[in-house]
């Protein structure tokens, strides 16, 4: 079994920062490609930024200069600084992962979400 636990959201004023992570647990071989995606009410879910797992990343237009993606391997886990916050960024924010279980072979799997409300 393999989880994706995200933590870190909130409510934040608008230019302020909030930083979210995630860790994958269980018996995992490796992890390839993870990333952020946020749904906002009435919205389809959206690719917000994404790491290989050789730290080449890419971000959504909107969030380019404002949010950076990393990872640290050593705990398999994948951060999301988001600085500059606007109301438009509101959103639930999931996090997905392209993991290879032991004995296994890679599959997609996603967290839970944390809210995120930038609001005054």
């Amino acid at each position: 079994q393999v989880q994706l636990v995200e933590s870190g959201g909130g409510l934040v004023q608008p230019g302020g920062s909030l930083r979210l992570s995630c860790a994958a647990s269980g018996s995992i071989f490796s992890i390839g490609a993870m990333g952020w995606y946020r749904q906002a009410p009435g919205k389809q879910r959206e690719l917000v930024a994404a790491i290989t797992s050789v730290a080449s990343t890419n971000y959504a237009d909107s969030v380019k200069g404002r949010f950076t993606i990393s990872r640290d391997n050593a705990k398999n886990t994948v951060y999301l600084q988001m600085n500059s916050l606007k109301p438009e960024d509101t959103a639930v924010y999931y996090c997905n992962a392209w993991v290879r279980p032991s004995g296994s072979s890679y599959s997609d799997y996603w967290g839970q979400g944390t809210q995120v409300t930038v609001s005054s």
